[in-house]
């Protein structure tokens, strides 16, 4: 599932906060009304709502009525994140490429320094 590089963008930049990490890693155990998000954090209500804009933007956020219809509830969508992990696992190749080439060099000079 791709999507637009807008939209990867807009994963990396809500990402690129602490407060805006911490509500997703609140939200991993379940959906949260949006008053119980904030009273987790020293920050203002006013705040933390301009955190889960951004994170909504992002759409790793999903928000809905509670059952009573009286708060908003707030859902991971760790869909979003599959792009960022895809993205990584680049490096994570590059690394252990270099880091395997390093440990040959490093085996092989060793070897001729004892001859």
């Amino acid at each position: 599932m791709a999507t637009s590089q807008a939209g990867t963008s807009a994963v990396f930049r809500a990402l690129a906060d602490p407060t805006r990490r911490a509500i997703l890693d609140a939200l991993r155990d379940g959906g949260q009304p949006v008053g119980r998000i904030a009273d987790g954090f020293r920050v203002s209500r006013p705040a933390i709502s301009k955190h889960l804009r951004v994170l909504r933007e992002a759409n790793l956020v999903l928000v809905s009525p509670s059952d009573d219809g009286r708060e908003r509830v707030c859902e991971l969508n760790a869909a979003p994140l599959r792009e960022v992990e895809d993205w990584l696992n680049g490096y994570r190749r590059f690394w252990g490429e270099n880091l395997r080439a390093l440990k040959r060099y490093l085996e092989s000079s060793s070897r001729r320094d004892d001859a």
